[in-house]
């Protein structure tokens, strides 16, 4: 596994004219892997857009080493840092604390009456949306207080379906605090996110130890 992040060039309208929805994130995220592409073998990744220190970062977690050229099509010339995670994943235990920040699509899916799943619903108050990661930490291997997290970002991403036809997907930030209760679901879930619409930039938690 591999974590890499690029500073995206937003100064230059040349390279960024193309970023408008978040289906062309995805589609750079996917020609950064251009033997992937040509040998038909697409691997699962995760992204994320971060904004540090007042920079904009691509952040993509993958199987396979990214190509640098590609990854700085839209991005800063040499701001490329790619890092291997498994060395990372593997010294997390159960019981650790550790920061972290996730962007989830938080939804409610409702039945139809027939036992198979009806409309889904967006979940734009911040009450819901702290319950909706509340209630899926335990099954993801950790453990949360509501008092130890909270939401840092709301907004929505476009997501194109044709020329005129597009979905508004909502989006939460969220950074705490969790402990670690079951590491090996936990280091899955590291490598293949958490909740919908992971190609779209949701679902990759990212976590730091906390300083004992």
């Amino acid at each position: 596994m591999f974590i890499s992040r690029v500073k995206i060039d937003l100064y230059n309208r040349k390279k960024t004219k193309d970023l408008s929805c978040v289906d062309a994130y995805h589609n750079w995220v996917e020609r950064s892997f251009p033997i992937e592409i040509s040998q038909k073998s697409r691997t699962r990744k995760l992204w994320r857009i971060d904004t540090i220190n007042n920079e904009d970062y691509l952040i993509i977690v993958s199987e396979e080493k990214p190509d640098i050229n590609w990854l700085e099509m839209y991005g800063v010339t040499g701001s490329t840092e790619i890092r291997k995670y498994d060395g990372f994943i593997s010294m997390l235990k159960n019981g650790m604390r550790l920061r972290f920040r996730i962007a989830l699509n938080p939804v409610k899916t409702f039945s139809n009456g027939k036992g198979r799943r009806g409309r889904t619903k967006p979940l734009y108050k911040i009450d819901d949306q702290i319950i909706y990661l509340l209630e899926r930490a335990e099954k993801n291997g950790f453990l949360i207080n509501k008092e130890e997290f909270s939401v840092v970002e709301r907004s929505y991403v476009i997501l194109k379906k044709s020329e005129k036809k597009f979905v508004k997907l909502n989006k939460a930030i969220y950074e705490g605090i969790l402990t670690v209760n079951n590491i090996d679901i936990f280091k899955n879930i590291l490598k293949i996110g958490i909740g919908k619409h992971k190609a779209y930039g949701f679902g990759m938690m990212t976590v730091i130890p906390l300083e004992q």
